[in-house]
């Protein structure tokens, strides 16, 4: 199984790589973190936000697998506790299926990336820069691997 974090931006400063880098390295063989960086789409004078935020959707949509659970990172969304998320992580294990975490440019998600989800997930109440996204759900996501497996990291 592969959890990939599909996200519209490229060119992210050092310290974004560095974060993300850290924590997927730190994922077991089993459950490898990729990321999937998607162009965002130029936004210059007067701009057509729809279809700029519809090409990013068809971007983000080719770069998920037909089977995978799909996993719409939304302010919306339905906010999870960390231990929740190890819940959650464990029975996508069983399951089998991978699982595209998607992140819409600064624009969010368009309509077919939230109907493709399977789940909306809201890390937070607050609006989060993108570039850190990345690295609190690598973090995250590596925390719920420590739970599920007695790890020492997580120390509630």
């Amino acid at each position: 199984m592969r959890l990939r974090l599909v996200c519209v931006g490229q060119k992210m400063p050092d310290w974004v790589s560095t974060g993300f880098g850290d924590y997927a390295r730190r994922m077991p063989p089993e459950l490898p973190l990729e990321l999937v960086e998607i162009p965002m789409a130029p936004r210059g004078k007067n701009p057509d936000i729809p279809r700029l935020m519809q090409r990013e959707s068809d971007a983000i949509l080719a770069a998920t697998g037909p089977k995978d659970r799909v996993i719409a990172l939304e302010v919306g969304g339905r906010p999870w506790s960390t231990e929740k998320l190890a819940s959650q992580l464990e029975n996508w294990q069983q399951d089998g299926r991978d699982v595209s975490f998607l992140v819409g440019g600064p624009d969010g998600l368009a309509e077919d990336c939230r109907k493709r989800a399977d789940q909306q997930w809201s890390l937070s109440p607050l609006t989060l820069p993108h570039p850190l996204v990345r690295i609190v759900l690598a973090e995250q996501l590596y925390r719920a691997w420590s739970i599920t497996r007695n790890h020492p990291y997580h120390r509630a």
